[in-house]
């Protein structure tokens, strides 16, 4: 299936999940841009550190500057629940790959590790909604 890794969690010495809290064992939240904050994670050493998202409240535009953020983190790869077109077009071209984590359950940030490395998350190849260009979510 070629919109899930396979045998690439090597290649991600870091990644990024979007969580609710400030531990591997808070929330995961599928919002991307108004996510509270991101889940730094070493996929092979399992050590993480939590950030709180700076665009948080920005007015609008939140998922760039989330985007500009997590590439800050020198993420390689990010998981959420959705993506806009903003956040995807800024995310893609500095080469972090992004993955959908499933919403229609209650997981951690350690959940969403877990099913990262079994290969089970989707790649995203573009965009996933329209975006809500300065409303808040």
């Amino acid at each position: 299936m070629p919109d899930i890794h396979q045998g690439l969690i090597g290649a991600f010495m870091q990644l990024v999940i979007s969580i609710s809290g400030n531990k591997i064992t808070s929330p995961f939240d599928a919002r991307f841009g108004r996510a509270a904050a991101f889940c730094l994670v070493d996929s092979e050493t399992g050590e993480w550190t939590a950030h709180e998202n700076p665009a948080l409240a920005a007015a609008g535009g939140a998922g760039v500057q989330a985007a500009q953020f997590v590439a800050k983190l020198g993420a390689r790869a990010v998981i959420s629940g959705a993506y806009g077109p903003n956040a995807f077009d800024t995310l893609s071209p500095a080469g972090i790959e992004m993955y959908l984590a499933p919403t229609t359950e209650t997981l951690t940030a350690a959940d969403v590790l877990v099913l990262f490395k079994a290969g089970k998350l989707k790649k995203v190849e573009a965009a996933t909604h329209a975006g809500y260009h300065g409303k808040q979510q």
